[in-house]
Parts: structure tokens; sequence; C-alpha cells
């Protein structure tokens, strides 16, 4: 069983090292894609403060599809560069969302909501997998630092399922 301890958020920077870390050490020696983004999923969901959804969607025949989650029942599909998850992919890039009502063509899975970060899965060879989601109910709750932490935690996810494809 994995404890996951109370992690300072005060000092993103080692929050987010000590959440890579865990997330490492959840998926190491796992080859199950879908079991690592369950676990990774619960990791950030427990260990993020403020927040209402924590989860993947994989890239598949050119949308995206709900994967692994913590939170309310999700949107399903969600068509590449529509919405936060679906730009986010579709231009491989991270996106930190203030306000998710003033985001053109915000796709509203859970009207509680507020704001978002959004990062891409990638693999080894630049291929877009899918993206890590998290939803918060407050304005203005996530910043660069998140976007970036939560950039670390995916990696962690997608390494892992680069090594059990060699």
């Amino acid at each position: 069983m994995h404890v996951v301890p109370e992690l300072d958020y005060d000092d993103k920077d080692a929050f987010y090292r000590e959440l890579a870390g865990q997330a490492r050490a959840l998926v190491a020696g796992e080859p199950d894609a879908v079991a690592n983004a369950a676990n990774v999923a619960a990791l950030v969901f427990h260990a993020l403060p403020r927040i209402n959804w924590a989860g993947f969607y994989f890239l598949t025949g050119g949308e995206l599809v709900v994967g692994p989650f913590q939170g309310r029942p999700a949107c399903v599909r969600i068509p590449l560069g529509r919405g936060v998850c679906g730009t986010a992919a579709a231009e491989k890039r991270s996106i930190v969302v203030d306000d998710v009502d003033a985001f053109a063509g915000h796709i509203a899975c859970d009207a509680a909501s507020r704001s978002e970060v959004v990062v891409p899965l990638v693999d080894g060879a630049g291929r877009v997998l899918g993206v890590l989601d998290v939803d918060s109910p407050e304005l203005r709750r996530f910043d660069e630092h998140d976007a970036a932490g939560l950039a670390a935690v995916s990696r962690a996810w997608s390494d892992a399922r680069d090594a059990a494809a060699r």
C-alpha cells in the first residue's frame, strides 16, 4: 500500500519534486499504462489541495477519451483541438486557465470547476499520447509552477509507459 504523506504546498518547487518522486515510485516496474494512470490520478487528487478533478485523457483515433480519474463523472470524448484538453493536446503545450468561463470553447464537464491546468502526455519520440487534466472549484487556482510540476508528474507515467514498450 502506498501512503500519500502531507506535503507542504507552500513551497511549490519542493512539493512537486516530492510528488513527482512519489509518482515515479508508484509506477516503477509496473508495465500497465492504465494501472499507472489510475494510481497517478489518485496520487494527484489526494495530494494537491483545493482541486475537484484529476485524471487522464488518452488520444485514441484523433480524439481524447477519458481514462482513469478521480472526481465526478467526466466527458467521455473530447475532439482534438477543442476545449482546454483538446487544445493542449493539439498544440502539444501545457495550458493554465484562470477562469474556464473565459476560455473560448471550454467544455464544461463539471459545473463546479472554475479553473484548470492541462499538460500533454508526450512519449520519448515526441508523440502526444493524451493529457493530464486537473480542475479546481476556485478561480485562478493554478499557475505556471503547477503546470511545470504536473508536467514532471506526468513524465513519470510517460517514462514508465516508454520503459514497458521497450
